[in-house]
């Protein structure tokens, strides 16, 4: 009789093998200072991504959708960062309050924002049993904070009285922004930021030093 050999381990970009999902100390601390940074870029997007909202919405109500993404960035970040259970959640709340509390046109509405956003992201990592962390998870992440953004609204901006043309050409919108500006452009700059060795601690760091 044979003794049968190990079955070797493989991996593979975007997966992660069974692991301990607890936060550590260290998890903490980076998502708050990538929620914080992400806040202020938020405040930048304020302006200019408020303007591109309504000059868009000009040409025809709903397009403005396009101009979202960016404000759906930060769960994007925090779960491909922390890649732990909370963290899209932790970094997208964390970042809206930053920008609600250093001050915006929209007040405490950002924090709502930014919990149905970070919860549309939270779910399709948790989908993903938080084991993978590609491109596709962070498209869909984005895509999907665009959908909880676009359903908070239907209350709290009275879209639900709007016509089905306009809510259909704004979610289309929301969670296209949403795919590209926070998914696809949250995956390069994580993985810009593993490249310097930032993230050296964390299983995208590590992911990325495999790679060179």
């Amino acid at each position: 009789m044979h003794a049968s050999a190990p079955t070797p381990t493989t991996s593979t970009t975007g997966a992660a093998p069974a692991r301990n999902l607890r936060w550590r100390v260290v998890d903490i601390v980076v998502a708050s200072v990538v929620a914080v940074a992400t806040g202020l870029l938020f405040l930048f997007w304020n302006n200019i991504g408020y303007a591109w909202f309504v000059a868009a919405d000009a040409v025809t109500p709903g397009l403005g959708g396009i101009a979202v993404g960016i404000w759906l960035i930060g769960g994007v970040l925090g779960g491909l960062i922390i890649r732990k259970p909370g963290a899209a959640l932790f970094v997208e709340l964390i970042a809206a309050m930053v920008s609600a509390i250093v001050g915006n046109q929209w007040g405490v509405e950002t924090i709502w924002s930014g919990l149905a956003q970070g919860i549309g992201a939270e779910l399709v990592f948790a989908i993903f049993l938080y084991r993978r962390f590609g491109l596709l998870q962070a498209i869909l992440a984005g895509a999907a904070a665009g959908a909880g953004a676009w359903t908070l609204e239907l209350f709290t901006s009275g879209n639900l009285q709007k016509s089905a043309e306009f809510l259909t050409l704004y979610f289309c919108t929301v969670v296209i922004s949403g795919a590209v500006l926070a998914g696809v452009l949250g995956w390069l700059l994580v993985r810009a930021l593993a490249a310097t060795g930032a993230l050296s601690r964390f299983a995208a760091g590590q992911e990325a030093t495999r790679r060179v």
